[in-house]
């Protein structure tokens, strides 16, 4: 490996071959899938998907791994890469037809493109990422604990978990400081006024130490009057915070305010 990863783009290259199996396995790959890959590093998990399903567009933002990925991708006509950056790109231009994202998520990325790819990806229907353990647990997290959070509620909305899998760190080059984890989950539907409730869950969770009333008014989104009217439309009483209110009601949240 010849590479070296930039600690400030979040880089910890995938490097341990026996961790694909368990990545192919969650992502429920078939010869027929287009796949999207974000942040393929040195190749390790794009050849591993080229040898295994009809397309794969990867997306790196690193330039100077062009010539080792063009290297170890040289002899697969169905590897598409494109250099950028992944959360100012158009990524459903960039990888058209793409119904799987699989991908050893960059750590300081990780979160945001989640987000975004519910709702800017609309045709994906499954997610195989790797990520930071504490990330990973934040996405399926339950109301009223420390790990659940706006993406909590945002995924929750538009996904279930359908796979789960502790990763050492051993797999990566340089070994993060931190445990990682694969996650899948599969989408359940799309998520009406999706940039609405995105603005509403934020700002709920912007200010964990207020009530969400609070939170919203220095989030700047809404009076804290509206927003204690809005939880009366969900029964909540005006102390309360964001994280006792399930994905659901965030919804009917969004609708009742202004």
């Amino acid at each position: 490996m010849n590479a070296f990863a930039k600690k400030q783009l979040g880089q910890h290259f995938l490097v341990d071959d026996n961790i694909l199996g368990v990545i192919g396995r969650l992502a429920e790959l078939e010869a027929d899938d287009v796949v999207l890959e974000i942040g393929p590093g040195l190749g390790v998990l794009t050849t591993y998907l080229a040898d295994r399903v009809e397309r794969v567009y990867a997306v790196e933002l690193d330039r100077s791994l062009e010539s080792q990925l063009g290297e170890r991708l040289a002899g697969r006509p169905n590897v598409e890469l494109r250099f950028g950056d992944a959360l100012e790109l158009d990524l459903a231009a960039a990888a058209p037809g793409a119904r799987k994202l699989v991908a050893n998520l960059p750590y300081n990325v990780a979160t945001p493109i989640i987000v975004e790819s519910l709702d800017r990806l609309p045709e994906l229907e499954l997610w195989c990422v790797m990520l930071q353990r504490e990330v990973a647990d934040r996405l399926f997290a339950r109301p009223s604990t420390k790990a659940y959070g706006a993406v909590s509620v945002l995924v929750q909305l538009t996904a279930e978990r359908t796979g789960f899998h502790a990763v050492g760190r051993t797999v990566f080059r340089p070994q993060p400081k931190v445990d990682s984890a694969l996650v899948a989950f599969r989408r359940t539907g799309l998520l009406r006024d999706y940039a609405r409730v995105k603005r509403v869950v934020e700002a709920s969770f912007a200010h964990r130490r207020k009530t969400l009333a609070n939170s919203v008014e220095l989030s700047g989104l809404a009076a804290r009057a509206d927003a204690v009217r809005a939880l009366e439309t969900v029964g909540r009483p005006p102390a309360t915070r964001a994280e006792e209110l399930p994905p659901p009601e965030f919804v009917t949240l969004a609708r009742a305010l202004p």
